[in-house]
């Protein structure tokens, strides 16, 4: 199975994070990196692996830069990953062992969040479809984020991936602003009746950023996490009072508008 496999990493100054994504695929033949841009070390790291390729592609979007990636892969199957992903020994040994029938287009994996290096006993990051079939795959934006769509059955596996992202908190924080924006245009736009439950929460502005830590900490239990459970709970409370921020201002900018009109 594994040499059908071409892994497909996006990157754009991850020096704090990829090495430890690309040690744990030298099993690959072929590594496809879509670079956007990097101006730290990363592209120097990559160098050190002979079968990485980098590919450079302005960014638009992960949807977008996703489905260019996939133009660049001449392999059945594809393992999308992120520059912070690192593959635990048990999902490698079911890979290997994999033999998909006909009907199966794709593989969901679970994730275990790490903070610089810990394990946290829960996290808000849902499995994700990473390994499918390259001709039966698109991408589609969803507010900041990016869904891959595959045509046929997924299947679970039970080895998880793990999420550790050691970028400079500053990075964080930018980001977030910025995805903040574009989910909540997202939000905005999509009528009511087409979201979801917790989409409707956020929409709504006040719940999520009360609900989201008091949840990640007692249900999700990272309150046994020490401070790393800490950490993880505040950056989801100010990632979602964020998106709150941003829903407000642009409904009372509205209405604003409105009242000077009249």
């Amino acid at each position: 199975m594994l040499d059908q496999v071409t892994p497909l990493i996006l990157t754009y100054n991850e020096a704090a994070n990829i090495a430890r994504t690309l040690n744990k695929l030298t099993w690959a033949k072929r590594i496809v990196v879509i670079d956007s841009g990097s101006t730290d070390e990363t592209l120097s790291i990559i160098s050190a692996y002979s079968q990485a390729e980098v590919i450079a592609h302005p960014f638009v979007d992960f949807a977008d830069q996703c489905n260019f990636g996939l133009t660049q892969v001449s392999t059945p199957w594809v393992f999308s990953l992120d520059a912070d992903y690192e593959l635990s020994e048990s999902l490698l040994t079911e890979m290997e062992s994999l033999v998909p029938a006909q009907e199966v287009a794709g593989y969901r994996v679970p994730f275990v969040y790490r903070i610089y290096g810990k394990p946290l006993r829960g996290t808000l990051y849902p499995p994700r479809v990473v390994l499918y079939r390259r001709e039966q795959a698109v991408y589609r934006k969803q507010g900041h984020a990016h869904r891959v769509s595959v045509g046929g059955e997924i299947r679970a596996l039970r080895g998880v991936i793990y999420h550790d992202d050691r970028k400079p908190i500053s990075r964080w924080f930018s980001a977030q602003q910025r995805y903040a924006r574009e989910e909540a245009a997202h939000l905005l736009t999509i009528p009511r009746h087409q979201l979801g439950r917790i989409d409707r929460i956020r929409l709504a502005a006040w719940p999520a950023p009360i609900a989201v830590p008091l949840y990640t900490l007692l249900i999700k239990g990272c309150i046994l996490d020490g401070w790393a459970g800490w950490y993880y709970a505040l950056q989801r409370m100010l990632a979602e009072t964020l998106i709150a921020i941003e829903i407000l201002d642009r409904r009372l900018r509205s209405i604003g508008s409105d009242l000077n009109r009249k």
